[in-house]
Parts: C-alpha cells; sequence; structure tokens
C-alpha cells in the first residue's frame, strides 16, 4: 500500500511539473525562433566591417573545411579573419594558410600564436581574447590605418565568434549582419545543426537540444522584457561596442557556461527602452535571436 501511494505521489508530481512546464515556460519545445534571409539585402552605403576569432587546437582536419566556408562568405563589406593557433602540434596553421592561398585570400587570414595561458583563463577564452586584442590592438594612424608593415585589419564593427570545426552557408554572415542591423541588436547567435549520424549521436544530441531548449526558452531569449538570455558559442556575431560595455572577454573568463554567461551580460547592459506612445508599434531593439540550427543556409531547413 505504502509502495502504491509512494508511486502515485511521484507520478502526480510529475504531471504537475510537465503541465507547469508546458503552460508557464515559453513553449520551449517549438522551433520557431530562426534567422531568416528575408532584408539580407542591406540598403547601406557602408556595410560594417566584420572580423571572425576562430580559437584552434590540432584541428587540422576540420580547419580547411571551416576557413573555406568563411574565406568566401557572400557579405559584400570588410571582413577578415583572425585563427589564434593555441599552440597546435598537428600542423593546424600551416593548413589555414595554405586554403587561403588557394583561394587568394593571403590578406584576409591573419594566423596568431597564442601566448601562454595565464591563471584564471580557460584555453578558448583566452584564445578569443588574443584574437580580439590583435584585431583592435594593431598601431594605426589618425585615419585609423595600420602603420608600418602591420596587416590590414579594419576596425571591426562587429566580431563573429566561432569554433573551428564549423561550416558556414555561404549567406551566413550577411544574414547575422542584416538581423543586427535591421533590428538594432547587439547579439546576434545561431545554434549549428550538430552532426547526428552515428547511433550515439542520433539518441543523445536530440535530447541535449530539447533540454537546452526547456533552461534557456528560445521565445524568452527573444523577449526583451524577459531576463532570460542565452547564445550558441559556435556562432556569435556581437557588436565591439556591446563587448567593450561589459567589459570585454575578461568580464565572463571564469563563467561555467560561457557563451550562455556572454548572452546574459549584453541583455543586461543594454539600457531599458523609453515607453512608446499609445498604440505605437513595440520596437524589437536589444532583442536577441537563438534560433535552433545555426551554420545553415537561411533556406528551410535552416
Amino acid at each position: 500500500m505504502a509502495v502504491g501511494a509512494i508511486g502515485l505521489g511521484l507520478t502526480s508530481l510529475s504531471l504537475v511539473i510537465w503541465l507547469g512546464l508546458i503552460c508557464f515556460r515559453g513553449q520551449f519545445w517549438r522551433s520557431d525562433q530562426r534567422l531568416s534571409d528575408v532584408g539580407v539585402e542591406l540598403p547601406l552605403e557602408k556595410y560594417p566591417s566584420v572580423c571572425a576569432i576562430i580559437p584552434a587546437r590540432n584541428e587540422a582536419e576540420m580547419i580547411p573545411v571551416t576557413l573555406r566556408s568563411l574565406l568566401q562568405q557572400s557579405y559584400p563589406g570588410p571582413f577578415t579573419v583572425v585563427l589564434v593557433d593555441d599552440r597546435s602540434t598537428d600542423g593546424t596553421a600551416y593548413r589555414a594558410q595554405g586554403v587561403a592561398e588557394a583561394l587568394e585570400k593571403r590578406s584576409s587570414l591573419h594566423v596568431i600564436c597564442a601566448e601562454p595561458l595565464p591563471p584564471g583563463w580557460t584555453g578558448k577564452l583566452w584564445a578569443m581574447e588574443q584574437g580580439i586584442q590583435y584585431a583592435q590592438g594593431q598601431p594605426r594612424d589618425t585615419q585609423g590605418q595600420p602603420r608600418g608593415d602591420c596587416p590590414y585589419i579594419p576596425i571591426p564593427d562587429y566580431f563573429l565568434f566561432t569554433d573551428a570545426d564549423i561550416e558556414h552557408d555561404p549567406n551566413n554572415l550577411r544574414c547575422l549582419v542584416a538581423k543586427a542591423q535591421q533590428e538594432d541588436l547587439d547579439l546576434v547567435s545561431l545554434m549549428v545543426l550538430l552532426r547526428c549520424q552515428s547511433f550515439w549521436e542520433k539518441l543523445l544530441i536530440p535530447s541535449f537540444v530539447f533540454f537546452f531548449q526547456k533552461l534557456y526558452p528560445f521565445r524568452w531569449v527573444n523577449n526583451p522584457k524577459k531576463s532570460t538570455a542565452a547564445a550558441a558559442g559556435g556562432c556569435i556575431l556581437i557588436r565591439r561596442d556591446a563587448l567593450t560595455r561589459i567589459g570585454g572577454i575578461e568580464a565572463i573568463r571564469h563563467a561555467l557556461i560561457d557563451d550562455c554567461t556572454l548572452g546574459q551580460a549584453v541583455k543586461s547592459s543594454r539600457s531599458p527602452q523609453p515607453p512608446l506612445p499609445r498604440g505605437a508599434k513595440e520596437e524589437e531593439a536589444g532583442r536577441f535571436v537563438q534560433p535552433p540550427f545555426f551554420g545553415r543556409s537561411p533556406q528551410p531547413p535552416f
């Protein structure tokens, strides 16, 4: 009798929890928060400059795929890639330079060697920090041009944080910048379409995505009135001014989940919007984009 009562109690508790999640958790199971290519043609006189930061350690196998997809982006504005080679032993830097040469994009790729890891940093964030400092810290003249023999990197309006094992659709950067510019967003982030081929991948990855959406309902993430924020570290476009405003990557160097912490820091640092006049359409300035997939074409099934 006691065992039956305990079982009934646990079943009832589980039912209440699931009802609460379904009714009051931002419809987390839905996958309707997707980046669209509508308005991808930016009507701008000047396209913002973007610098991609790629931390890489022993990624010689995948780095050619990643770099080809980035160096062949359709984005019409200034775009450079900084690869931070974190003391790889498999020739990652050499293969990266070979890709740039084959594509005749040597001026678009900058490969730097990571410094030893200081206390209080994780390897990835320290590599990202060095890439950011390299992109911003070149000696420049009063017109913002590099002095001496320094390679040219336009002072970036945006940083694109990505990983060394992700293949980007040719229009990915164009869509990201269009979204950020048209909706005045400080940060636009997409979740990667994860490899799901083996038995264990098919078993575990859908569950991972499901529970991630439960923790960070995408509708709440994209709602400026909600405090919930998130980001996917494999594809984050962030405004340089916003990164400076929160104190840079150093501000999140102790974070356990650094990408979501970055999203939270940016969202919480944005000044609240003033009240709108009665009947005015609500603006989405400050809204974050966190679709369930990223790194693919904005056409379906993106």
